[in-house]
């Protein structure tokens, strides 16, 4: 389905790429800084769900969870290739992901007793940097799909 949207759109996936890198980016800069990314929740977003009565049905990390790097994400790497096969190794490998995230979120109450803040605030930056770095990536794999002169070059 991804492919026929960015076919509608005209939207090539190296644009998307290049799309996805600099989004990945502007996250793991938030990271880095040790603060929590608008790219997570706005203001209005905040001031909203303070307004309702209950907001523990979509708690914070959903976004980065499933948002828009997560999918991004999942959209590059169906096009590395085609087949049931490729599919399904995807499909097995969101499950690995889902089960060993239900295990980390099943242990923060335990990490949070035993962590310092200082320590959660170097883990953010240490995979801020992380994110950096596999933005940098989709950001010149992108660029070079887009000009196939920088691929030659190399």
């Amino acid at each position: 389905m991804g492919q026929y949207m960015l076919t509608y759109f005209s939207i090539s996936i190296n644009s998307f790429r290049v799309s996805g890198g600099i989004l990945l980016m502007m996250m793991a800069i938030d990271m880095l800084h040790g603060k929590v990314s608008e790219t997570l929740q706005t203001e209005q977003e905040m001031q909203e769900g303070e307004t309702k009565e209950s907001i523990a049905i979509v708690p914070l990390s959903i976004p980065l969870l499933a948002g828009p790097g997560a999918i991004s994400y999942i959209i590059l790497y169906a096009f590395r290739g085609a087949g049931l096969h490729h599919y399904l190794m995807m499909v097995l490998i969101i499950v690995l992901v889902v089960m060993i995230l239900w295990g980390v979120l099943a242990c923060i109450p335990w990490l949070n007793r035993h962590i310092s803040r200082t320590g959660i605030n170097v883990f953010t930056r240490l995979m801020g940097l992380i994110i950096a770095a596999l933005a940098i990536e989709f950001i010149a794999n992108g660029l070079k799909g887009l000009f196939p002169v920088l691929a030659a070059g190399i």
